[in-house]
C-alpha cells in the first residue's frame, strides 16, 4: 500500500483522547465507571481499564483556523454535561494521589472482556508477579498479580495524521522533543502515598506492565512499554519491529484476507496489524486507521499526563503539534544532530525532573527546560502553527501558557508538590495531606485557569 501511494495525504488533521479519573466526595477513587457511563449515554465517553477511570474522545478536526478554540469548547461542553450527569466527581490528572494499592487490584479492572484477556495473557508470558521498585525523592517497593497497576496512569493522547511519505520525520521528531514535553507537562508526582518523579506515570506504566521475567531482560529481550532504539526512515519499520520483536497477545483473527481486499480494489481493515499495535506501548505510536473510505497514517503522541486543566491540556497541544510540523519541516533535521540515546535520555530526566529537568540540546549543550522552551522551541511552535494555518489569536493565546510555564517553573507536578508541602508544614499528615490537596485541585481545575496561576 505504502509502494503504491494508496493513503490519504492531507495534511493537519488531529484527534484527542483525554482519560479521566472517578472521585467520591472524599476524594477517594471511585469504582463506578459502568453506572457513570449508563448515566452518560454519550459515545464521546468510553470505558478504560480502571473501574475508576473513563475517556473522552474529542472529534477529530484540523487545527487550522480556529480548529483549537474549537476543540477548548467542545472540550468544556462535553465535560460540564458529564460533570452534570454524573453523581461522581470527574477529575483531569495525570494520577490520583489518593490511590493506595488496595484500589489497584484485578476486581477493579473494567468490566470487559478484552482488558480480563490482556491481563492473563500478559500474566502469563510474565509468569511471575509484577514488581515496582521506583526511585524518586522517596522510593516505593510494591507487587502485583495483574495488570491492574497499570489504571493509575491516566493520559492525554493527540493524534496527528501525516503523509506517509513524511512519517518518519514527523514521528523522529516526536522523540527527539519527548522529554521536554514531559518536563513541561508533567502531573503526576504522588502514588501510594510517596513523592516519587514529577511524573511518575512514566515508570509506572514502563514496570506494570513488563511482560519479561528477569531471565528474558537480561537476554536483552524488549519491554511492551517501549522508547524505541533508533530513527526511522518510514513507518514501515516500526510496524517491522512490533512483529519481529513481541509475540501477539490477543488471539483475535478477522476473515479479511487483506492481499485479495487490496487486489479487489479495496482499502483492508488490516484488523490483527492494529490489535497487536495496540499492545505494544510506545510513547510515539504509528497508527493505521481507515476514515471515509481512504485509508491514513497518525501519530499518537502518548507521553503527557492528563489535566491539569483543559487550556493547559490545548497549551500542550498546541505546543507539540506546532513543535513537530516546525522541526519536521526543517532542512537540517533535529534527529541528524541529536543522537537517540540523547533523546531516550531526556525522556528519562524530564519525567523524573519535571519543569526542573535539565536535558541535551544540539548546540546548547546541558541546559535547562524551561531555559530551551522559551529561547528556542516557542519560537519553532510559533512558526509550525502558522504553516498549519493557526489563527494567531489562538496560538499566541495557547502558546502563551507554555511561555508562563517556564517562567515561573511552575506545571501541575509542581502545584501539587508545592500544595502538600505547606499542608504538612500545617501540621497534617501525608494522608490527610494529599486529600486536601486533591480537593482543592479538583476545585481549581474545573475553572480553566491555567495551573501556573492557581493560589497554593
Amino acid at each position: 500500500m505504502l509502494d503504491q501511494g494508496a493513503f490519504d495525504t492531507t495534511d493537519g488533521m488531529t484527534g484527542f483522547e483525554i482519560e479521566l479519573n472517578l472521585i467520591d466526595d472524599d476524594a477517594r477513587p471511585a469504582m463506578r465507571n459502568a453506572e457513570v457511563l449508563a448515566q452518560l449515554s454519550d459515545p464521546l465517553f468510553q470505558t478504560e481499564l480502571g473501574r475508576f477511570n473513563i475517556e473522552l474522545n474529542a472529534r477529530p478536526r484540523s487545527i487550522a483556523g480556529r480548529g483549537l478554540a474549537d476543540y477548548e469548547n467542545d472540550l468544556l461542553e462535553s465535560l460540564g454535561r458529564a460533570a452534570a450527569k454524573s453523581d461522581s466527581g470527574l477529575v483531569m490528572i495525570g494520577m490520583l494521589p489518593t490511590l493506595t494499592a488496595e484500589h489497584l487490584v484485578l476486581e477493579n479492572l473494567s468490566d470487559n472482556e478484552r482488558y480480563r484477556l490482556l491481563n492473563n495473557e500478559m500474566a502469563g508470558a510474565r509468569g511471575e508477579q509484577f514488581r515496582l521498585d521506583i526511585h524518586g525523592v522517596e522510593r516505593l517497593q510494591s507487587v502485583s498479580n495483574s495488570i491492574a497497576p497499570e489504571a493509575a496512569c491516566t493520559s492525554v493522547q493527540f493524534h496527528l495524521q501525516v503523509p506517509p511519505e513524511k512519517f518518519d520525520r514527523y514521528w523522529n521528531a516526536s522523540q527527539a522533543i519527548a522529554g521536554v514535553q514531559v518536563a513541561v507537562g508533567a502531573n503526576s508526582p504522588f502514588l501510594h502515598g510517596r513523592r516519587l518523579w514529577a511524573e511518575t506515570r512514566i515508570a509506572l506504566f514502563q514496570q506494570a506492565t513488563d511482560t519479561r521475567p528477569e531471565e528474558l531482560k537480561a537476554q536483552g529481550v524488549r519491554p511492551r512499554v517501549w522508547f524505541g532504539e533508533r530513527w526511522i526512515t518510514s513507518v514501515f519499520d516500526l510496524f517491522e519491529e512490533n512483529v519481529k520483536f513481541f509475540g501477539p497477545l490477543l488471539p483475535f483473527l478477522s476473515d479479511e484476507d487483506p492481499i485479495e481486499t487490496l487486489r479487489a480494489g479495496g482499502v483492508p481493515e488490516l484488523s490483527e496489524l492494529r490489535l497487536h499495535n495496540g499492545t505494544v506501548y510506545r510513547w510515539n505510536r504509528p497508527v493505521y486507521d481507515v476514515a471515509g473510505g481512504r485509508p491514513h497514517l497518525r501519530v499518537e503522541n502518548r507521553v503527557l499526563p492528563s489535566g491539569p486543566t483543559v487550556i493547559d491540556l490545548l497549551a500542550n497541544a498546541a505546543f507539540y503539534f506546532g513543535l513537530v510540523r516546525q522541526l519536521a519541516e526543517e532542512e537540517r533535521p533535529i534527529w541528524s544532530r541529536l543522537s537517540f540515546a540523547a533523546a531516550r535520555d531526556n525522556f528519562h530526566a524530564g519525567a523524573v525532573g519535571g519543569i526542573e529537568a535539565t536535558v541535551f540540546w544540539p548546540g546548547r549543550g546541558e541546559i535547562g527546560v524551561a531555559e530551551l522552551v522559551r529561547s528556542e522551541l516557542l519560537p519553532k511552535a510559533h512558526a509550525g502553527l502558522d504553516r498549519y494555518g493557526v489563527e494567531p489569536a489562538v496560538r499566541d493565546r495557547l502558546l502563551s501558557v507554555i511561555d508562563e510555564r517556564c517562567r515561573l517553573g511552575r506545571n501541575g507536578a509542581s502545584w501539587q508538590t508545592e500544595s502538600v508541602r505547606q499542608a504538612e508544614s500545617r501540621g497534617l499528615s501525608r494522608d490527610e495531606a494529599l486529600h486536601a490537596m486533591l480537593l482543592r485541585y479538583s476545585e481549581l481545575h474545573r475553572t480553566n485557569e491555567p495551573v501556573h496561576g492557581w493560589p497554593l
